[in-house]
């Protein structure tokens, strides 16, 4: 037996011990911040099941950007609500699109602000699918033009990486060649390697305006009953070019992020979803938990799961106690 002479809690006696053994550490380093860009001039609309998160106009998304560059946050996601859908999500990919000019609004203001951009069509589209639709089928093949497409406006427009989440086979594929043989070969992909079809996506949808307007997206989206298929769709991934790999969602998904860390030598994303978010959000809200300790505490398990960066509807108030 260790007990007595190991003592485990020799190492928890106070708080500046504590710091010094501490194995995980959350930084301001580590967090995205996602954004949502729609159409008009001073328009700042509430989501009503995400606290804190709004639909904005390019001008108070340029204000939401530069509150997250003065907080020490390095990068912003970029999802866009367009004024028309289509059924080819042409908005998705239109040179004067609302991510379009949101990220080139952003780049004139905030030039060091790294600006990623969401690569997909369901917002764009008039069924709300993330590609093609051919009857009641998703047409993969046919969908990856246009994603390609979309990822080389963003590239075009000043985004410094693109992050495919449409879960079509083969998207890396496409993306990166279109991107390099466009002379855009220094841009990164972010893929949403191993994206599960989840119930926590259901504010998103609401903040996107992109739930799908039939069935579900069952047939391109991970069961989430599957751990081994994930090895196999970020192998892929990584074999097609993606520069840094996700796994969407975080909380349900930990022991993925973990085996995915451990199998492959590329920098891990994490996506702490909307549902994540509304959960504690509303927890706090009724008084059954400390919604700072919450978001610190499932924050940092992220991250001790293996994720190398966050992206996170937390990271505004995360930073602001981190840097406390």
């Amino acid at each position: 037996m260790l007990f007595p002479d190991y003592r485990p809690r020799r190492m928890r006696r106070n708080e500046t011990i504590r710091r010094m053994v501490r194995e995980t550490r959350l930084h301001v380093d580590d967090l995205i911040l996602p954004l949502f860009a729609i159409e008009g001039k001073d328009i700042k609309n509430a989501i009503p099941s995400m606290p804190g998160h709004f639909q904005l106009s390019i001008d108070q998304l340029i204000k939401a950007a530069e509150q997250a560059h003065a907080l020490g946050i390095p990068a912003i996601i970029l999802f866009g609500i367009p004024s028309r859908k289509d059924p080819l999500g042409t908005q998705a990919y239109a040179k004067d699109g609302i991510v379009q000019r949101a990220v080139q609004a952003v780049k004139a203001k905030i030039p060091d602000l790294m600006v990623i951009t969401d690569v997909c069509l369901c917002e764009y589209t008039d069924h709300g699918h993330c590609g093609v639709v051919e009857g009641q089928t998703i047409d993969n093949d046919a969908s990856l033009d246009l994603l390609a497409r979309t990822a080389l406006s963003h590239a075009k427009a000043g985004a410094d990486m693109v992050a495919p989440s449409d879960m079509m086979d083969g998207r890396v594929t496409e993306i990166r060649a279109a991107l390099d043989e466009a002379n855009f070969s220094h841009i990164p992909i972010m893929s949403y390697a191993a994206k599960y079809c989840s119930a926590y996506y259901g504010p998103f949808r609401e903040a996107a305006q992109s739930a799908p307007r039939f069935g579900d997206r069952r047939t391109y989206q991970m069961d989430p009953a599957n751990a081994r298929e994930a090895l196999r769709e970020v192998s892929m991934d990584v074999e097609e070019g993606a520069d840094i790999i996700m796994i969407k969602p975080a909380l349900p998904y930990l022991d993925i992020i973990c085996r995915i860390k451990d199998e492959f030598d590329l920098p891990v994303a994490a996506y702490n979803v909307s549902g994540e978010y509304a959960m504690i959000k509303a927890a706090a809200e009724k008084g059954w938990l400390d919604g700072q300790k919450a978001m610190l505490e499932t924050l940092t398990a992220i991250k001790r799961a293996g994720a190398d960066m966050i992206l996170t509807y937390f990271a505004v108030e995360a930073a602001r106690a981190l840097n406390d």
